[in-house]
């Protein structure tokens, strides 16, 4: 009877989930009316006007809205090329390209205060003459200039009004990849345009000739983005905006399935410091760095691929005062682990100048620590050092990594500012596949400092073929990790 009660009270309980998961039918989709009802009037449509002459692209009007798309993405030297010039017209040359202030883009914004301060991307209102702000509600405001950060693609203006419907700003570092996000924005000149979709990565580091030239930590988004979008806002369901949409991948220069906002917690240090100065101070210690790969890690006994290798160290710069030295890997700052190269350049780009950090570094098969005091950054700075030719003193010939190397001549020495190593004179095998050239200098094998010929023989000869090997390699451009692998 005992048996015969559960079995009812069984099906009973069984029947009765089926019928209520019936009821409330599939697993519904979200739904975005709500969010885009209540914020989308602080999204605002962005276009620009100047008197600059305009590039000329063949097939495509100025009033095109893929015509800026287009213009941002041509080489340097078209961008401004020249129109055909009238003799008869040569001294009214001047006045004639001035002309009168007339389109030159468009773009998308969000406000982020009552009293009229609107984010968007630099590009969308770089070198623009006067900025015009449009609002759902069709009211148009002329805005200006607060500040604008090239390297990071993030701008600030301001339009003169009050009690302005504003967004909040999230948080886009606890975000999960395939979460749902929300773009809102102007696609060609499409005002307040709502396309959905979810976080396809995080941390994505575009190449180096792209708009954002300062290792922007992009997020990736299969949200449909196009030319206009720029600048608006990515939302997550809560209605909190989490990146400004700036960049697509796209062999057409339509959206093609990929997009890149700034994530929000990136760009808030940047809005913050626009709004207070007008301009953004960077951090620096004065190095030059590269990834660790895996045969590079293996070489040098690391666990992991984490961290930045150091192939450069200025001289009289924070690093260098510290006692940072060329092949070093940095593994953390303030405690913070460094997954890469691009990791450690947000990072330090981030920190105050006069602040001090403490930097854990690889150093020969052993940790060690050091306090640096960052610098400021300035876009100007670069180093480069020239390298001349060496002689032929005391040549070893190529051996297990295909290099025949030389002393370094004093002279050369001087110019590097490097006080050993050896100069390569010919290359073949491993050497030659990994990219090494005649003229480089080899300063390091694996954990051993290169002296002189002696010093890099007796390295070479304890390689282990079955292992990588990680080469410290100076040229005119300056210092790089090389790994290959010895030959039996």
């Amino acid at each position: 009877m005992q048996i015969v009660k559960a079995f009812l009270l069984g099906a009973a309980l069984a029947l009765g989930i089926a019928s209520q998961a019936q009821a409330q039918g599939p697993a519904a989709l979200p739904n975005f009316a709500d969010l885009v009802e209540k914020h989308g009037p602080a999204v605002v449509n962005i276009r620009t006007e100047a008197r600059a002459q305009r590039t000329q692209i063949p097939g495509l009007s100025e009033d095109d809205p893929m015509f800026e798309f287009f213009r941002r993405f041509m080489p340097p030297d078209q961008r401004n090329a020249p129109r055909g010039r009238n003799d008869k017209n040569d001294k009214n040359d001047k006045e004639d390209r001035r002309g009168p202030l007339r389109p030159f883009g468009l773009g998308s914004g969000f406000v982020i205060s009552a009293d009229g301060y609107i984010v968007t991307n630099a590009h969308v209102i770089d070198n623009a003459e006067a900025i015009y702000v449009r609002f759902t509600d069709k009211r148009e405001m002329k805005a200006r200039v607060i500040g604008a950060d090239k390297r990071s693609d993030v701008a600030l203006v301001k339009v003169e009004a009050t009690g302005l419907p504003f967004l909040k700003l999230g948080d886009s570092t606890n975000m999960r990849v395939g979460e749902w996000v929300v773009a809102i924005g102007s696609p060609f000149g499409f005002a307040n345009s709502v396309t959905a979709g979810i976080l396809s990565a995080k941390s994505r580091d575009l190449p180096a000739d792209s708009t954002a030239s300062d290792a922007v930590p992009f997020l990736q988004t299969d949200v449909a983005v196009n030319p206009g979008n720029s600048g608006g806002p990515l939302f997550n369901l809560k209605g909190e905006v989490v990146g400004i949409n700036s960049q697509i991948f796209s062999r057409t220069g339509s959206y093609a399935g990929i997009s890149f906002a700034i994530p929000i917690d990136y760009a808030a240090n940047v809005i913050d410091q626009l709004k207070k100065t007008g301009k953004v101070t960077r951090g620096r210690i004065g190095v030059a760095i590269q990834n660790v790969s895996r045969d590079l890690a293996d070489s040098l006994g690391l666990a992991k691929t984490d961290g930045a290798v150091v192939g450069t160290v200025e001289e009289d710069s924070p690093a260098a005062k510290a006692g940072i030295e060329v092949g070093d890997v940095i593994l953390k700052v303030d405690g913070r682990t460094i997954e890469s190269s691009a990791d450690l350049s947000r990072t330090v780009r981030g920190i105050r100048p006069g602040q001090k950090i403490a930097v854990t570094v690889w150093r020969a098969g052993k940790m060690r620590d050091f306090t640096i005091v960052v610098a400021e950054f300035k876009d100007e700075e670069a180093t480069r050092t020239a390298a001349g030719k060496g002689g032929k003193k005391d040549a070893a010939k190529p051996g297990k990594l295909g290099l025949a190397v030389t002393e370094v001549p004093a002279d050369q020495k001087k110019a590097l500012k490097i006080q050993g190593g050896v100069l390569v004179e010919a290359v073949d095998g491993a050497a030659l596949a990994a990219g090494i050239e005649p003229g480089d200098v080899i300063l390091r094998v694996n954990n051993a400092d290169v002296k002189d010929v002696k010093s890099y023989t007796e390295a070479v000869a304890k390689l282990d073929a079955k292992k990588p090997v990680a080469l410290l390699v100076r040229d005119e451009n300056g210092t790089r990790f090389v790994t290959l692998r010895a030959e039996e």
